[in-house]
């Protein structure tokens, strides 16, 4: 599956576990514009089946949300055993832990992500790269969503155009109204994360009509 510059994708992630994926990804519309992501918390908690899952239930593009930070190889095969599509490896990670991941996902078919999480400036960690990946990450932290001055700087996605073609992705706190504006400044992906009703995080409420929600914000960023 193949992700292309000239769409915009919507990016669902789910965190909380298997019940709620069982519950909620069936009413997801067939779009293939829309990727489905097993979140880092959903991986930790359950292992390679957070993924497999998810692709028993949903034919179309699978992100794992890795954050590898080590161990490239292995966590790839392990992604791509499950069923991935595609896989995040944090910028934070040596450059030797990035050219790696993004040689193993290229060996297995697969699209490398590199999330930027807590990095000042994506563009030198990609001049650093014998290759760039298949798309490029500008994510806001979940804890960062509690300072205001925290955001999601778009301005990075022209600097990096201008030495790359990757895709870009925005996430972190992402909801309709942002969505629109991270489409409009440029960005290919924009991932919102499933939530819980009580969750202080933005995002999908769990028990909100997420068949509606999901087309409205595919609507959004067209």
């Amino acid at each position: 599956m193949e992700l292309a510059a000239r769409n915009r994708y919507l990016q669902l992630a789910f965190n909380s576990g298997s019940s709620e994926v069982a519950r909620l990804l069936p009413r997801i519309p067939r779009d293939p514009r829309i990727l489905v992501e097993a979140g880092t918390p959903y991986i930790k908690r359950e292992g390679q089946r957070a993924i497999s899952v998810i692709r028993t239930l949903w034919g179309g593009y699978v992100v794992a949300d890795l954050k590898t930070m080590d161990g490239a190889a292995e966590e790839v095969a392990e992604a791509a055993e499950a069923g991935a599509n595609g896989a995040t490896v944090l910028g934070s990670a040596p450059a030797e832990t990035l050219n790696l991941f993004i040689s193993s996902c290229e060996k297995e078919g697969m699209d490398a992500f590199i999330d930027m999480i807590g990095v000042e400036d994506p563009l030198r960690v990609l001049m650093r790269l014998r290759k760039p990946p298949r798309v490029v990450v500008l994510h806001r932290g979940r804890d960062e969503e509690t300072s205001r001055d925290k955001i999601i700087k778009y301005a990075h996605i022209k600097r990096v155009r201008s030495k790359f073609d990757v895709l870009i992705s925005a996430a972190g706190g992402i909801d309709l109204r942002q969505a629109q504006s991270a489409s409009f400044n440029g960005a290919n992906i924009v991932t919102v994360n499933i939530v819980q009703p009580d969750d202080p995080f933005e995002g999908i409420s769990s028990d909100d009509q997420i068949e509606k929600l999901a087309v409205d914000f595919l609507n959004g960023i067209d």
